[in-house]
């Protein structure tokens, strides 16, 4: 599939698209992130391994990209991209009923992992799901949807964008380019992606079991 092989070679398609638009790359760059964070429906975008391969082309002088460059867009990018989420979030819950088709287009079990994660851990949950994909897509949308302040929400959106886009673009810019990394990127990406799955996965398990048990 199509989009399997660009999230697995996202390094190999990022070098066609910089050296095809120049600068213009920047602009694929946030279309990417802001649909990955900004639309709740899009969470298997591959926002790390996309800002890891970006950060790492701009330690090489061959390219044209700028690591300050990468991590503002990014990070702006990031952060207006979960403040529409949050206001999808907000009007979604306010429709109710209404507009129940919105609804059926997101993942039951991945909004599931996020609202157990967000119960858990509070507010703070906006911070850490940036570092957890699919997590990360859901928690804006919940925090809206749960009538969270805005104040308080752009807080912690502020602080896991800018986390979260500085972790990448540090190991990207100063690893990417290891051979070993280098030659081993799309496992690295599957194992991203494993590790992202596991907990969905734990949960959607959990509570089959507990209807399982509800029934008899």
């Amino acid at each position: 599939m199509p989009l399997i092989d660009f999230i697995l070679h996202i390094d190999d398609h990022l070098v066609t698209i910089v050296n095809q638009f120049g600068a213009g790359s920047y602009l694929v760059l946030c279309a990417i992130i802001f649909i990955e964070t900004g639309l709740v429906v899009f969470p298997f975008l591959p926002g790390d391994s996309l800002i890891f391969a970006a950060s790492a082309m701009a330690a090489n002088p061959r390219y044209s990209l700028n690591i300050w460059l990468i991590y503002i867009i990014v990070a702006l990018t990031a952060i207006i991209g979960d403040s529409v989420n949050y206001r999808i979030g907000k009007w979604s819950a306010a429709a109710g009923e209404k507009h129940n088709w919105f609804n059926r287009l997101i993942n039951h079990n991945n909004r599931l992992a996020a609202e157990k994660f967000f119960e858990r851990h509070g507010p703070i949950t906006i911070v850490i799901g940036r570092f957890i994909p699919f997590i990360r897509t859901f928690v804006p949308f919940i925090s809206g949807g749960s009538k969270m302040h805005y104040g308080k929400f752009i807080t912690y959106n502020i602080i896991g964008g800018l986390m979260w886009t500085g972790l990448f673009t540090i190991i990207g810019f100063f690893f990417g380019n290891i051979p070993v990394v280098k030659e081993h990127f799309s496992m690295i990406v599957l194992a991203i992606i494993f590790v992202s799955v596991v907990p969905i996965a734990i949960v959607a398990l959990k509570k089959k079991i507990s209807l399982k048990k509800e029934f008899h």
